[in-house]
Formats: C-alpha cells, sequence, structure tokens
C-alpha cells in the first residue's frame, strides 16, 4: 500500500510549535490549497488541510514561514479520531510531514 500525498499551498496562519515532555519538536499549521475549477458563480474554492511536522522539520517550519507564505509539503494522510461533547465520535483528518 502506498500513503503518499503532494501538497502545494499557502499557511492559513503562522505555524504553532510545541514540544513534548520529552523534548521532541511538533508544529501545527493549516495549509489553503486552491482547486483546479470554479464553482457555478466564477469563484475558485480552497480546501483547507491541517499539518503536523515533527523534530527539525517542525523547527524550521516555525522559524522561516509565516501565515500566507507559499509552502510545498511532502508526507503522507494520518486520521484520528476522538470523542465530542455530545457523545459522538468525530474523524480528524490530518496530513503528516
Amino acid at each position: 500500500m502506498i500513503n503518499r500525498v503532494v501538497i502545494v499551498g499557502r499557511l492559513t496562519k503562522d505555524p504553532e510549535l510545541r514540544y513534548s515532555p520529552n523534548g521532541i519538536a511538533s508544529c501545527r499549521f493549516q495549509v489553503a490549497v486552491n482547486r483546479t475549477f470554479q464553482n457555478q458563480q466564477g469563484e475558485r474554492e480552497a480546501d483547507f488541510i491541517s499539518c503536523v511536522a515533527w523534530r527539525k522539520q517542525a523547527e524550521n517550519l516555525a522559524n522561516y514561514i509565516r501565515k500566507g507564505g507559499l509552502i510545498g509539503l511532502e508526507g503522507r494522510i494520518q486520521t484520528g479520531s476522538y470523542e465530542g461533547q455530545d457523545g459522538k465520535r468525530v474523524v480528524r483528518p490530518s496530513g503528516a510531514m
């Protein structure tokens, strides 16, 4: 099985750098990717993809890229889930670099 994705888009806000209790850096960010086609009103829509980077890549992202910056990513797609306040299971997709 292959789980590989390439994304090119712009950051929707500044990346959030955090460290785990054992010192591993992680950086959460969201990328807006324009669709290649227009809707019925002639407007381009975008997909907003949540991503996370780890270790040195996370630190570099937090130090060198800001909101609106163009970014190219290669990684894999991973989903997670949690129980919402209403007791229902919520599936949360995310891309990992």
